[in-house]
């Protein structure tokens, strides 16, 4: 047998090698490309289950705004506990939603929770300053809510300046005192946490702090006695204790207060002189906050929710602000 030639050996070895790259080139290529495709494919699915959890969110957000209405229809004079609204929607499955669009591979599984909260049961943290000018009264009685959830009541003078100092210049008001120095205008309080950047709060603090206490667009409102917890009511009245006001929270699950008169006429023992000023607290809300927790598949959202009920036009309900979790 005759031996090819060595050149021509080598020859046939590098067209062998040159094959061998130039296919494995090419299924990295196809595999790539099939791996970018995936990638977008992905991409695109967890876009739609996006803003597809962004609808369901509006949607309950929207349908927390018509029981909200209907309750201010109904009961324009007082907001009570017993309303509808106050109804914890527990996690409902949403039945064969966008069936249309749904893959074989998916389950598109959706459920929706949430709850409506009273935000002026809480003590709202801008009532502290009338425009630049600190609240001496506002200032005692959150004060008094610290001590009730054992935080050091110092922080109310300080809490107030970082208020007063995070406020446009405004006209100065009656009732209102003790003029902030305001060399740098830092920015106001806009949520809870914003607690944290006044020296002296703590996390433990700004926690205990989260079911009595809220941050409202404006200063000025009112804390609602129908709704309030305890230690709100106990801050309310001077001299009150938190057991008095949780005996009081018991009696009033038994009838609703209809005016202010209702609420001073079960302050057994306190004497008059100690009542809150009228300014103070009421028996209505116009401030709620919605809480809502919407799954799709893989796809999560929480989300809160500020919504302003205008109780001189009760068909008005405004969504001041959502936040996404």
């Amino acid at each position: 047998m005759r031996a090819f030639p060595t050149a021509q050996k080598r020859q046939r070895g590098v067209a062998i090698i040159t094959a061998l790259l130039l296919t494995t080139l090419a299924v990295t290529i196809v595999a790539s490309l099939f791996w970018m495709q995936q990638v977008q494919v992905r991409s695109m699915e967890n876009q739609r289950l996006q803003l597809q959890t962004k609808w369901i969110l509006r949607g309950g957000i929207d349908f927390s705004r018509m029981l909200l209405r209907e309750e201010g229809l109904q009961r324009p004079a007082y907001t009570s506990l017993l309303s509808i609204w106050n109804t914890p929607l527990e996690e409902t499955k949403l039945d064969d939603y966008v069936e249309k669009e749904r893959l074989e591979s998916e389950k598109s599984d959706a459920t929706l929770q949430g709850r409506v909260l009273d935000a002026t049961a809480r003590y709202n943290l801008n009532n502290l300053a009338q425009g630049t000018q600190i609240d001496l009264a506002q200032v005692a009685l959150y004060k008094r809510l610290l001590e009730n959830v054992q935080v050091n009541p110092t922080l109310a003078q300080k809490t107030a300046q970082a208020v007063a100092d995070g406020s446009p210049p405004g006209p100065v008001t009656s009732g209102a005192s003790q003029p902030a120095a305001r060399s740098i205008v830092p920015l106001g309080l806009t949520r809870i946490e914003d607690l944290l950047a006044i020296p002296g709060y703590t996390l433990a603090d700004v926690n205990k702090l989260r079911e009595v206490a809220v941050v409202l667009p404006a200063g000025g409102t009112t804390i609602n006695v129908n709704t309030a917890p305890a230690e709100v009511i106990s801050a309310l009245v001077s001299g009150f204790s938190v057991a008095q006001a949780n005996a009081l929270v018991a009696r009033r699950k038994q009838a609703d207060y209809r005016t202010p008169a209702d609420f001073t006429a079960q302050l057994f023992g306190v004497p008059q002189t100690n009542y809150p000023s009228q300014t103070l607290y009421d028996v209505k809300s116009e401030w709620f906050l919605v809480r809502s927790r919407v799954r799709l598949d893989r796809a999560a959202l929480d989300a809160e929710s500020l919504i302003n009920r205008q109780l001189t036009a009760p068909n008005a309900t405004i969504i001041e602000w959502v936040r996404q979790n």
